[in-house]
């Protein structure tokens, strides 16, 4: 056996011991103030960091190394370097801000991609890099139809040359010309954005990668190294080209999965360390137990449209012009924007909204008959008739707000006003629904009667329920046929699911969310366009995470989609 290497740090440690703060997640509340400029020097948006810090910091101080705690260090900030905005007076208060509250004991730092140090780093705080294993030859890097940027060849040059970890903590050098090298963020896997392939990270890439940082005598922290779900509607969102919303899994192609068992991966990645400093005797927990059941056949509870007064029992607010999620207090899920035709339309007319004004996706429905479909940066447009007084729903769904990069806030709704023909439609009704709500509480009191469409399409709630007997154990959920929507299991947000688009098929579904023992669970589908033939779900014992079977999705009711690959930044999330 190779002896044992000295490390600045050791490997195992810093990612139990350091404390990331921030690591993304705004509220929504900021952007009620329009012109807000969010991780700026803004004074509205500063006041807002100053109240959120001064509760929380206080409450972390006991727990500091120092004062007999276990966090060693403390991140300020995260990955601003990418963010454009480049504002070294927002980084000097928050850096005062820590110092002040916490004082100068603690080990503040700053960790960004290569390409952000000049704009993320700063004096007085340690400078930190992340970036992973090179990604071209594992099918998560394409060129679009206008070429590869300058910034992503920046970032392959430093990636897939020989002696990339060289380069970039050479790089790094100029930044923090002492102390250990750190790379705070070692990518694992990556994310997967709805529409493309699922993404990999071979497990040959990640260990080489890592024992050449180890050897070099790094520190590493591994970014992700036990996968997730966005459950709800947390997931977040990228703009490479346009807009790119995350999947529900966060599955990441991590060592640990998403539901908590060890992968191959991470056998590998603990041989790899075990070279270099002693490794926990004895072994690993094994895989939870899975389940399966069904298939289950669904049925019809009714159209969104008839449980508007339990979705929005406070009425909808009224303007001229339509308002985004923000002006009406929205944070996320769906709004519902209602007007009425003041004319009759008797050909097919061109319905649109202009300057990309979907954000982020609307389900167009005229009398209650649901027309299709607009999509942020994907399908502009469709063709509407009604008569005079016809009633006309457009569905807006917030799939996501911007996580990473982009320094413009991600308002959601109708951001501009919907044209038909020529003429601008106004008068508008704005009912914010509180989908959950009637899921969990108004549902189960059944105060709503039944209705049934001939033809169910658009969006429409379905549900059964089912027994468990035993135990059971973590599951997946699968809806072969369904196109899009959301999901409860007993009133739990489970998240969305996109059948028809891909990557993700199943749905993590954890074992503390079922009644056992043959007590009923409830499962509720919001199914948002198009239902199957036969209405029926089931419960794997794996998961279904790679349906893509093309580099990019074409959405069947969307013939001006733009089908270009975009590049994939490696940095961030």
């Amino acid at each position: 056996m190779a002896p044992k290497k000295p490390l600045c740090l050791p490997a195992l440690l810093l990612p139990l011991l350091t404390l990331l703060l921030p690591q993304g997640g705004l509220p929504a509340w900021l952007l009620q103030k329009p012109d807000i400029h969010l991780r700026t020097s803004d004074p509205d948006f500063l006041a807002a960091v100053d109240s959120w810090f001064k509760v929380l910091l206080p409450r972390l101080y006991p727990w500091l190394y120092h004062n007999g705690g276990n966090i060693i260090s403390i991140q300020v900030e995260n990955e601003y370097g990418s963010y454009r905005a480049c504002d070294f007076g927002y980084m000097r208060h928050l850096a005062g801000l820590f110092r002040a509250l916490l004082g100068d004991r603690i080990l503040l730092f700053t960790t960004d991609g290569p390409e952000g140090l000049k704009c993320g780093s700063l004096q007085g705080l340690y400078t930190t890099v992340d970036f992973g294993p090179g990604l071209l030859s594992e099918g998560g890097v394409e060129s679009g139809e206008g070429g590869i940027s300058s910034m992503f060849i920046f970032h392959l040059c430093l990636l897939l040359a020989a002696d990339n970890m060289t380069k970039i903590f050479a790089l790094l050098r100029k930044y923090e010309p002492r102390g250990p090298l750190v790379n705070s963020e070692y990518y694992t896997g990556w994310l997967d954005y709805w529409g493309q392939n699922h993404s990999t990270r071979s497990i040959s890439a990640v260990t080489t990668g890592l024992e050449n940082m180890l050897r070099l005598g790094a520190s590493v922290n591994m970014y992700m190294f036990h996968g997730g779900t966005n459950f709800g509607y947390w997931n977040g969102a990228d703009e490479k080209g346009r807009f790119l919303p995350i999947t529900t899994s966060y599955d990441y192609d991590a060592p640990i999965s998403e539901a908590g068992d060890p992968t191959p991966k991470l056998f590998a990645l603990r041989n790899v360390i075990s070279e270099f400093q002693e490794i926990p005797l004895g072994p690993l927990p094994p895989p939870s137990p899975k389940m399966m059941l069904g298939p289950l056949t669904l049925h019809l509870d009714g159209d969104l449209l008839a449980f508007l007064d339990f979705l929005c029992p406070q009425g909808p607010i009224r303007s001229i012009l339509p308002l985004s999620f923000e002006a009406v207090k929205q944070d996320r899920g769906f709004v519902l924007y209602r007007t009425y035709l003041t004319y009759t339309v008797s050909e097919p007319t061109q319905f649109w909204v202009p300057n990309n004004g979907v954000h982020d996706r609307a389900y167009v429905m005229v009398d209650g008959v649901f027309q299709g479909v607009l999509e942020r940066n994907m399908k502009h447009q469709l063709f509407l008739m009604g008569t005079v007084g016809a009633k006309l729903d457009i569905l807006l769904e917030n799939m996501g707000r911007l996580s990473f990069g982009s320094n413009s806030s991600d308002f959601k709704g109708l951001l501009e006003p919907p044209i038909l023909g020529q003429r601008v439609l106004t008068q508008w009704l704005m009912f914010p629904l509180k989908v959950d709500k009637l899921v969990k509480w108004w549902f189960p009191l059944q105060l709503m009667k039944r209705s049934h469409p001939q033809v169910p399409s658009g969006p429409t709630f379905y549900s059964t329920t089912f027994p468990i007997l035993g135990e059971g154990g973590d599951t997946f959920l699968f809806l072969p046929g369904w196109t899009k929507g959301q999901v409860w299991i007993n009133g739990f947000n489970l998240g969305r699911y996109w059948t028809k688009r891909g990557p993700q098929e199943t749905l993590y579904v954890p074992r503390p969310l079922l009644f056992s023992r043959g007590a009923l669970n409830k499962i509720t589908l919001l199914e948002l366009e198009n239902v199957p033939p036969q209405p029926q779900i089931q419960f794997l014992d794996r998961p279904i995470l790679n349906s893509t079977l093309h580099k990019t999705y074409i959405y069947s009711l969307s013939p001006d989609t733009q089908s270009a690959s975009e590049p994939m930044e490696l940095s961030g999330h």
